[in-house]
């Protein structure tokens, strides 16, 4: 049975714990957690069930020796450091997406791999969907020819989109911007979908809607640097939360982590605006646009081909209104609430509880984690909840191809994903299963994009000296 430690106890890390305490118990345990924060590693041990090693990060080797995998799901910028340690102390890692979130993380875990002989493997749960995999079927298969070009439209609302402007994600040092922390399930998907590697990045983009300057340019007035204000749908009581308030307000001390930031006050280093187009080896390019302010979330692809095109549209989430936006973090706490109730909650439960509902706040702020049965929100007017899959090839009227529908999180792609990680990939013909090479392409072209943003330059990503596989 493999021993399973974890390095950060947020929110990422309670997919992960909850599959070892549940469907993959026989396979492999938990045995350690690694954070900076003894109040975050209390709270998941009592989601065990019975107390595990805890370790501070400069006794994070020590950890290691007990370990046969390590889950990193620590703050980005500490990805290559934690993963490269791993791979030369002979662990297997399992890195959250982004893999790192510079050039200097890259040629990190590069060496790292090359010294050791561990396996690296990053979760890129997009490729899972099935709507996500339908594409790349459709794409291997030749319905569309060759591929010429990609357009590709993210919209993130004024909930899940304002949520990465009031933690650590807002400073680009900690989280490369959204060009590297979100955009790389998306760079990763066109990557995949196309068979191809990224070769030149070009892209625009700034603060538009956040932050002091655009507050003040629209007459918002004055506002604390955190907390709430009453009737305000970007404000967040970490109080009146339990998860929330037990995970980051009462370890506050301890680390100096503030989780509930205005999104208008001063600090914020990240883009909200951002255009990119994207040129591959193989000829074809990407035009790339993300929101992080929208009034809906969800994304629009079109894939052009030499003998058609396909298009995917995905609305995650319609509408939120002021009400629900006060509410739709702490949503889906009630498992965790009945989870962490008893100091002798028996853990089989405790795995059934979290397994049932797979999100927490940070998943239900991520509709796209969420399933059909947990995404109940206000109605959208003329825009609906669902997915779309239109396949037109040339002098042909156009299609709507069905997409397969799985239980659980990211319409079944969690539950797949891992499978994969536990029980290993076999046989899978859409090769759905990422390690190093992947996850540098997809954070590579957000890299060059940071650097485009800097210079106002087309950046070759040969330039950065680090050849793609």
């Amino acid at each position: 049975m493999k021993r399973y430690s974890f390095v950060g106890t947020g929110s990422r890390a309670q997919m992960y714990l909850a599959a070892l305490l549940g469907p993959y118990a026989g396979l492999g345990r938990p045995v350690a957690f690694c954070d900076t924060n003894e109040v975050r590693m209390a709270y998941y041990d009592r989601i065990v069930g019975t107390p595990l090693p805890h370790y501070l990060p400069d006794a994070y080797d020590e950890m290691l020796e007990q370990s046969d995998v390590v889950f990193v799901t620590s703050r980005d910028d500490t990805h290559a450091d934690y993963v490269s340690r791993a791979l030369l102390a002979g662990v297997d890692v399992v890195v959250e997406k982004p893999m790192t979130i510079d050039l200097a993380g890259v040629r990190q875990i590069h060496d790292a791999l090359q010294a050791g002989t561990s396996e690296l493997t990053v979760t890129f749960n997009y490729r899972y969907s099935p709507r996500n995999a339908l594409m790349r079927q459709l794409i291997a298969d030749g319905e569309i020819g060759e591929v010429t070009s990609v357009t590709f439209e993210w919209c993130l609302d004024t909930v899940h989109g304002a949520d990465y402007f009031r933690r650590w994600h807002r400073d680009k040092a900690a989280s490369g911007g959204l060009l590297v922390h979100k955009a790389t399930h998306h760079f990763d998907l066109v990557n995949w979908w196309l068979g191809d590697r990224p070769e030149v990045v070009f892209a625009r983009g700034g603060l538009r809607f956040y932050g002091p300057d655009n507050a003040r340019r629209r007459g918002l007035g004055a506002r604390p640097a955190r907390g709430l204000i009453d009737g305000d749908p970007f404000s967040l009581d970490l109080a009146s939360d339990e998860k929330l308030r037990e995970l980051y307000r009462d370890g506050e001390h301890l680390d100096g982590y503030i989780r509930d930031r205005d999104v208008f006050s001063d600090g914020i280093t990240i883009e909200d605006n951002l255009n990119v187009v994207v040129g591959y080896r193989g000829g074809a390019s990407m035009s790339y646009t993300l929101h992080a302010h929208c009034p809906w979330e969800g994304y629009r692809v079109a894939i052009n081909g030499t003998a058609g095109r396909i298009e995917l549209d995905v609305v995650e989430r319609p509408h939120v209104s002021p009400a629900d936006a006060s509410s739709t973090i702490g949503a889906a706490t009630a498992a965790s609430k009945v989870a962490v109730a008893s100091e002798v909650a028996v853990a089989s439960k405790v795995a059934v509880a979290l397994a049932e509902t797979e999100a927490e706040p940070a998943d239900v702020l991520d509709p796209s984690a969420l399933s059909e049965s947990e995404s109940a929100v206000a109605d959208g007017g003329h825009r609906q909840r669902g997915s779309r899959l239109l396949l037109q090839r040339h002098w042909e009227p156009a299609v709507e191809v069905p997409i397969p529908e799985g239980a659980g999180g990211h319409g079944g792609g969690d539950a797949m994903l891992l499978h994969d990680l536990f029980r290993g990939p076999s046989g899978d013909r859409l090769s759905r299963h990422a390690g190093f090479a992947d996850g540098a392409a997809s954070v590579l072209v957000g890299v060059a994009g940071n650097e485009s943003l800097r210079t106002g330059r087309a950046v070759y990503l040969d330039e950065l000296g680090l050849p793609l596989p």
